[in-house]
C-alpha cells in the first residue's frame, strides 16, 4: 500500500514538472518570437553613422539616431535623479519605520494606485503640471514625468526585497547597542542590496521604454539639445515618429531604434547584476 502511493506521487510529481517545463516554454515563446524579430529587422540598419548622426529630413536617405540616444540617456538619468531617493526611502520607511500604521497603508494604497495609471494618462498630467506652467516641452518636464512612473515601482520592489531580510539581523544590531538609522544602512540596505538594484533597472527599463509621457513632454526634435528646458529627442518618440510614417528608410530606422533600446535596457541589466554579483 505504501509502495503504491509513493508510486503514484512519484507520477504525479514528474506529470507536474513536465507541465511546469511546457508553460515555461509557452511563456518564453512571445519573447524569444518579438527579441528574433526586431533582430532579423533591426540589425541591417545599425552602422557606426547611425549610432552618432542626427536624422536626416523626411524623405532623405541616411542619418541616424544619435540624439534619440543621448537624449533617452538624459531622460532617464532626470527620471533616476528624482525617482529612485523618493522610491527606496519611501519603502525604507514603510517597511522599517512604520509597517503596519495607518499612514504606511495610505501611502501603499496610493502607490497601488500609480501602479495601475496608464503612462498616457501620466503624460497628460505631467503637460498639465510642468509643461504647461513652465511655458513649452522640456527634457525636464520629460524627465519629472518618466520618475511619476519609476515611483512606485521602485517603492514596491524595494519594499518587497527589504521584508525578505530576516528580522534577526535587525535584533542582534539593536542588541549591540546600534541605532535604528545606523542598523538600516549597515544592515539591512547591504543585506537587500542585490534585490534592490535588480528593482531599481527594472524601473529604470520601464520608465525608457515609455512614449506616450514624452510625447506630451519632451515632444522630441531632430537636433542635439543642449539645455534641460528645452524639447528633447528620445528613442520611443523617434520609433513612434519613425514606425508611422510612409518612408521605407525612416521604417527600417524604427526596427534599428527599437533593437537599439533593446540594447540599452539588457546592457543596464548585465551591468547590475555584474555589480551587485560578488560585492552582496
Amino acid at each position: 500500500m505504501l509502495a503504491g502511493n509513493i508510486k503514484a506521487r512519484k507520477i504525479f510529481n514528474n506529470f507536474m514538472h513536465v507541465v511546469i517545463i511546457i508553460l515555461t516554454v509557452l511563456a518564453l515563446i512571445p519573447l524569444i518570437s518579438i527579441l528574433s524579430y526586431i533582430i532579423y529587422k533591426g540589425y541591417r540598419v545599425i552602422n557606426f553613422e547611425f549610432l552618432v548622426s542626427l536624422p536626416t529630413p523626411a524623405g532623405d536617405i541616411g542619418g541616424g539616431i544619435g540624439n534619440a540616444i543621448l537624449g533617452t540617456l538624459i531622460l532617464v538619468g532626470v527620471a533616476s535623479l528624482i525617482g529612485l531617493p523618493i522610491g527606496i526611502m519611501t519603502a525604507i520607511y514603510l517597511n522599517e519605520y512604520e509597517p503596519k500604521g495607518r499612514f504606511a497603508e495610505i501611502v501603499r494604497f496610493v502607490v497601488d494606485i500609480l501602479l495601475g495609471i496608464p503612462s498616457v494618462v501620466v503624460g497628460i498630467f505631467a503637460y498639465v503640471a510642468f509643461v504647461k506652467p513652465f511655458g513649452g516641452f522640456s527634457a525636464m518636464s520629460g524627465g519629472m514625468a518618466l520618475a511619476i512612473i519609476l515611483i512606485p515601482i521602485v517603492t514596491r520592489s524595494t519594499e518587497g526585497v527589504l521584508k525578505l531580510v530576516p528580522n534577526e539581523y535587525r535584533e542582534g544590531s539593536y542588541a549591540l547597542g546600534v541605532s535604528q538609522w545606523q542598523t538600516i544602512i549597515k544592515i539591512v540596505i547591504p543585506t537587500a542590496m542585490k534585490g534592490i538594484v535588480t528593482g531599481v533597472m527594472l524601473a529604470v527599463a520601464r520608465s525608457a521604454g515609455e512614449t506616450a509621457p514624452l510625447l506630451l513632454t519632451a515632444f522630441g526634435n531632430h537636433y542635439w539639445s543642449h539645455s534641460l528646458s528645452e524639447p528633447i529627442a528620445s528613442l520611443p518618440a523617434q520609433i513612434f515618429e519613425y514606425a508611422k510614417s510612409p518612408y521605407t528608410d525612416w521604417i527600417e530606422k524604427a526596427w534599428g531604434a527599437a533593437l537599439i533600446l533593446i540594447i540599452m535596457v539588457l546592457f543596464l541589466n548585465i551591468t547590475a547584476r555584474v555589480l551587485t554579483r560578488k560585492k552582496y
